[in-house]
This record gives structure tokens, C-alpha cells and sequence, in this order.
């Protein structure tokens, strides 16, 4: 396992689909690399996938393993970013929802920020924890069971969970204290010091389009489709 100092030997799995929040998977991606983390994308289909900044497509990046070839054993910890698109894509796929439940199981490391969290509560595992997402998603973790926090942050055992890319700093400073200390508990070495802030999630986050009233309307009016539609889908499973 890798040690307190860096992450050099941390193999890290980000669990992506199409219509990935752009920021939200490389900064936290970009920062991991930094400390000398192995970072693989995992998705559901092999090739590549496409981000977007808000609504706007944001280019491509390659997955490195499908999830019918992926082994969650394999990896250290794992990264769920957000975007609308993504954790939805990703919440409908049994093999996605199978592969975070080994990850929670084994007790090893996950961190996910703004909508990305939505995964977690798919797959079974949000019942009795406590975690922050996009606050949008509120109504869901508690009806789930978790305990919702509106704080930039939350950790919570082997969980770190952010509200938003508004709060990227925090983000992940507190996604690589958890990653290393999981690592440095398992090769029996001392816990890791608070990370300095990352100054590089602040360049991507200043080099994003500022979105148009338009826009926020637009996603306002999917957010509220996406929370009359959980809302049925809970009712229906009551």
C-alpha cells in the first residue's frame, strides 16, 4: 500500500460515464496525479467519454478499463465525480452500482462530490452515513436513511463527500488526506498531515464558462424533474 508522504502506489479508479462534469473529475484527478497516484478511468463502455462544462460539451478523455473488464480489487480507492448526466448513467448500471458496493465492503476509501453521491445511494450504501452532496439531492439521502449535511464537506469513515464544485478546495484537500491515511493505516504508518490547498482546482474552476440566466433556468427546471421523479420512484418502492 502507499505511505502518509505521497501517493505514489495508490492506485486509483475514477468511476466515469458520459456527460461527467468537466472540473470535477480532473481536478481532483489532476491532484491525485500530483501526489503520484495512478489514476484509471472506469466506465461503462470502453473507447471514450464526454464532459461537459454545465451544458456544454467539454471534450473527451479515454477510459482506461470497462467495467466488464475492471476489477475493483485491483484498485486503492475510488473517485466518483458529478455532472447530471454522469451519476445518472451510472446509478441505472448494475455493474457500476456492484463495483462502488465492493469498494464500501472492503472499507477502502471513496470520495465523491455534488451529484456523484447519488451512486452511493443506488447502490445500497447510504443508510446510517452521514454526507453532503448537491443540495438538490437532499430529499433523497434522507429518505434513504443517510444523514445530509449542508457543509462543504463531509467525512464520514471511509466516505468523503463534497456539496459542489464551489467547495473543490476543501474537496480535495480532505479526498488525499483520506487516501493516504486509509494507506498509511494499512502499512501500519503514522496518519497524514492536513494537504496544503490545491491552487490548480482554482485555475479550473476560474476557467469555467459563467453560466447564463438561460442556463441556470434550464438546469433548475431538470433538477426539479430529477427530484419529482425520485420522489416516484420511492413511492412506488413504499
Amino acid at each position: 500500500m502507499f505511505g502518509s508522504k505521497n501517493l505514489k502506489r495508490a492506485r486509483v479508479a475514477v468511476l466515469a460515464a458520459d456527460g461527467y462534469e468537466k472540473a470535477e473529475l480532473t481536478a481532483p484527478a489532476d491532484a491525485l496525479r500530483e501526489r503520484g497516484a495512478r489514476v484509471e478511468i472506469v466506465s461503462l463502455h470502453p473507447g471514450s467519454i464526454r464532459g461537459v462544462n454545465l451544458h456544454e460539451p467539454a471534450g473527451r478523455i479515454r477510459v482506461d478499463h470497462s467495467l466488464a473488464d475492471a476489477d475493483a480489487g485491483a484498485y486503492d480507492a475510488l473517485l466518483i465525480p458529478g455532472g447530471l448526466v454522469n451519476p445518472d448513467l451510472l446509478r441505472q448500471s448494475a455493474e457500476a452500482r456492484a463495483f462502488v458496493r465492493a469498494f464500501d465492503t472492503a472499507g477502502k476509501p471513496v470520495a465523491s462530490l455534488c451529484h456523484g453521491p447519488g451512486v452511493l445511494a443506488s447502490a445500497g450504501l447510504a443508510r446510517g452515513r452521514m454526507l453532503t452532496s448537491w443540495p438538490g439531492l437532499r430529499e433523497e439521502f434522507v429518505q434513504a436513511g443517510a444523514a445530509w449535511r449542508d457543509e462543504a464537506v463531509v467525512r464520514d469513515r471511509n466516505w468523503v463527500t463534497g456539496r459542489s464544485p464551489q467547495d473543490m478546495n476543501a474537496f480535495i484537500r480532505a479526498m488525499c488526506d483520506l487516501f493516504a491515511e486509509a494507506g498509511a493505516a494499512a502499512a501500519g504508518g503514522p496518519r497524514l498531515q492536513p494537504a496544503a490547498p490545491v491552487q490548480k482546482a482554482q485555475r479550473v474552476l476560474r476557467s469555467l464558462p459563467r453560466p447564463s440566466a438561460k442556463t441556470l433556468l434550464g438546469l433548475a427546471v431538470i433538477g426539479a424533474g430529477i427530484a419529482v421523479a425520485t420522489r416516484r420512484r420511492h413511492s412506488v418502492a413504499g
